[in-house]
């Protein structure tokens, strides 16, 4: 047998930019020897997961020799009622990045148009570059604010598809409700827009809308939500998509079957139910989010004001020294480069202690640079 391998990965791969997460507690803990780290760069839920979750999965653990529901039945009921649409404009996905994926395939060709926010969440170009399709970028606006015309001048006739994240990671920002109407008006009836609405349940603003309305009014619009925020079930993956019934089909057909296991359905089911568990983990981040500015302005630092959970920073030239220090001292942060925003990084907002850790630590790390 010979040993020349001469197996050719697709094309495609070569443009590929795989996803590159933050660094985990565990992680950081081995490469420095440290013991004490907090975790405040992945935007996850400093409550935890909501305990009705908890106890629906304990509930669950003596079924794990069946295979789940392939068509999360229960759970999109349970969505449905929530926030009151059909449940055949639903499809649940094995977080909301296993989605972006499976509205990749079934509707992108290659040479076909994607228009995306920048700076945005980096799976949307991943999706798009995985089918052949050609991502176009356009760039927010002072303050990371969004330019309705500039998207709608961005379309041509090969576009197929809108990524809107509001609000947007890395920024916070969001698209305004007036300026989501705009978009939908005058766009060509053949583009789909896909609003990522993970962080939907921190935002306050009155303008905001998470883009429910315009699907329930029969608009071209999938909006994507996610359990692994607001309900602190990331460790388990659970996504779901709301569009027309047509939409929700076409997905449908390239989704895998069991692609939700059956301890997350069961959590999600539980976890929508909590209603208690949302408001804390709203009112802590409101409150908190407050503290996390007057410590910037108390430390001379920019930052962009935010409707999730999260805040972007900007320390300067040495944001990469502070990066890499903070995480010394046992804080992890998330660095901008991914963003192309070199000189920020983003702080996801923790309990009062990790958050009072964080702003000493950042303190201490300003004052040695």
């Amino acid at each position: 047998m010979s040993n020349n391998n001469e197996i050719q990965a697709r094309n495609a791969l070569q443009k590929m930019k795989p996803y590159s997460p933050g660094k985990s507690i565990t992680e950081v803990q081995r490469e420095l020897g440290l013991t004490n780290v907090i975790k405040l760069a992945s935007n996850e839920n400093p409550l935890g997961p909501s305990p009705k979750a908890l106890k629906a999965i304990q509930a669950s653990l003596l079924e794990l020799h069946r295979y789940p529901d392939a068509q999360t039945t229960d759970l999109k009921q349970t969505i449905a009622s929530k926030i009151g649409i059909a449940p055949e404009q639903l499809v649940v996905t094995n977080g909301a990045d296993e989605l972006i994926t499976l509205v990749s395939e079934a509707f992108l060709d290659p040479g076909d148009e994607v228009i995306v926010p920048d700076p945005s969440f980096s799976e949307y170009e991943f999706g798009a570059t995985l089918m052949g399709a050609v991502t176009i970028q356009v760039p927010l606006q002072e303050g990371y604010l969004y330019n309705a015309d500039a998207i709608l001048a961005a379309v041509t006739s090969r576009t197929k598809m809108l990524y809107l994240c509001s609000p947007n990671n890395p920024t916070g920002t969001y698209l305004t409700k007036s300026d989501l109407q705009q978009i939908l008006n005058q766009l060509p009836s053949h583009v789909l827009v896909v609003l990522d609405a993970a962080y939907s349940h921190y935002a306050s603003a009155e303008d905001y809308t998470d883009g429910l309305e315009f699907v329930k009014a029969g608009y071209p619009v999938l909006v994507l939500q996610t359990f692994s925020k607001i309900y602190g079930l990331a460790g388990i993956r659970v996504g779901f998509g709301a569009a027309p019934k047509e939409v929700i089909q076409s997905i449908l057909q390239v989704k895998e079957p069991f692609n939700v296991n059956a301890l997350a359905q069961a959590a999600s089911i539980a976890a929508a139910g909590d209603d208690e568990h949302v408001r804390r983990s709203q009112e802590l981040v409101v409150g908190e989010r407050q503290r996390f500015y007057e410590a910037f302005r108390r430390l001379g630092l920019e930052y962009t004001e935010s409707m999730s959970n999260f805040v972007l920073v900007k320390l300067g030239s040495d944001a990469f020294a502070c990066y890499e220090k903070l995480m010394a001292k046992g804080v992890i942060v998330r660095y901008g480069r991914i963003w192309g925003l070199p000189e920020h990084v983003r702080i996801t907002i923790g309990t009062p202690e990790e958050n009072d850790r964080l702003i000493t630590v950042l303190q201490e790390v300003i004052a040695s640079s």
